[in-house]
């Protein structure tokens, strides 16, 4: 986690900052095999040197990016859920919990999808 103390330490809100330190703990220890990396100002965890999921914080919420083809197989249950995204990202607010099985699964869809990807982004 020390990785991404210098990103963390600019998040002025202690309460956002411990809520982001969660979440890039839980995805460093679930997939271990992924490597961080801080690009775009942003925490990102990559696979083989390909994009896999990315956060940023804003004052108002902690989004998610696994790329608009990462989401794809989610539309449904983002759209049920009444998740506030975009084409690319799902937003949450700073203090609602986390949907860490959607999480997962989005890594997992992307580690899958993305496993004979040569460049960062989906071409």
């Amino acid at each position: 986690m020390a990785f991404f103390d210098d990103y963390l330490s600019r998040i002025d809100e202690p309460e956002h900052r411990e809520q982001m330190k969660e979440v890039l703990a839980w995805v460093t220890n679930k997939f271990p095999h992924l490597q961080p990396k801080i690009a775009w100002n942003q925490p990102m965890f990559t696979d083989h040197d390909t994009y896999i999921i990315g956060f940023s914080a804003s004052k108002q919420h902690l989004a998610i990016a696994p790329e608009q083809a990462g989401m794809e197989p989610f539309w449904d249950e983002i759209i049920r859920e009444k998740l506030d995204h975009t084409k690319g990202l799902v937003r949450f607010k700073w203090g609602r919990s986390l949907d860490y099985s959607l999480l997962e699964r989005m890594i997992q869809f992307n580690i899958q999808d993305k496993s004979d990807c040569s460049t960062f982004w989906r071409k």
